[in-house]
């Protein structure tokens, strides 16, 4: 576990460098997860560490395996000097101990919700998990383990969430891209939803 962590944070300060913050979150029953900052001009990141120290298991399966399954940390962008975003650090890591204490399997399309605004004045609950790859590469590890991917969020309104869970994520991912939305403002509006 600890090796994989210090993997994982090897990979994070290598491709956003040096964090200037974190913050360790314990839940009763769970690993300890630790949210990093990093800041690269007027954006802010948060990437959790401690997900991935355990793999993803099925929530119907009998025994999970210690070895083999899906391993992610998060990662949320947003700019900076807008709104009090370091009150996220919290939800992320609830967030990142859902797999442990939910038995809930995270991959890209999924929309995860922590029933409270992710940070002060925030018009956001919930989140969509996007497709990892572009900021932080996967990283790779031995055989039988399976890789560690770096997942983005994307903040949604709760109109968003809604309208996701009835037309999918696609679907809301284009309605943003079509008006232009601006996924890392904290405090932006709900897209136009018709």
């Amino acid at each position: 576990m600890a090796e994989v962590l210090a993997l994982v944070e090897a990979r994070l300060t290598t491709a956003l460098g040096t964090p200037d913050a974190r913050a360790a979150v314990t839940f009763l029953g769970t690993d300890r997860i630790e949210v990093l900052r990093f800041t690269d001009g007027d954006l802010v990141r948060y990437a959790t560490l401690g997900m991935s120290a355990a793999p993803m298991s099925d929530p119907t399966a009998t025994l999970a395996d210690p070895l083999e399954g899906p391993r992610a940390e998060l990662v949320l962008t947003v700019r900076a000097g807008h709104a009090d975003t370091d009150k996220v650090l919290r939800p992320l890591a609830v967030l990142a101990a859902s797999p442990q204490v939910e038995g809930v399997v995270v991959a890209p399309g999924a929309s995860l919700d922590v029933g409270e605004a992710l940070w002060p004045a925030a018009p956001f609950t919930s989140v969509l998990v996007a497709e990892p790859g572009g900021l932080v590469e996967d990283l790779e590890l031995d055989a039988p383990l399976d890789p560690v991917r770096f997942l983005p969020l994307l903040p949604m309104t709760q109109n968003e969430a809604a309208w996701k869970r009835v037309h999918g994520a696609a679907a809301l991912q284009e309605k943003w891209l079509d008006s232009g939305t601006d996924l890392r403002d904290p405090l932006r509006r709900s897209v136009p939803l018709d």
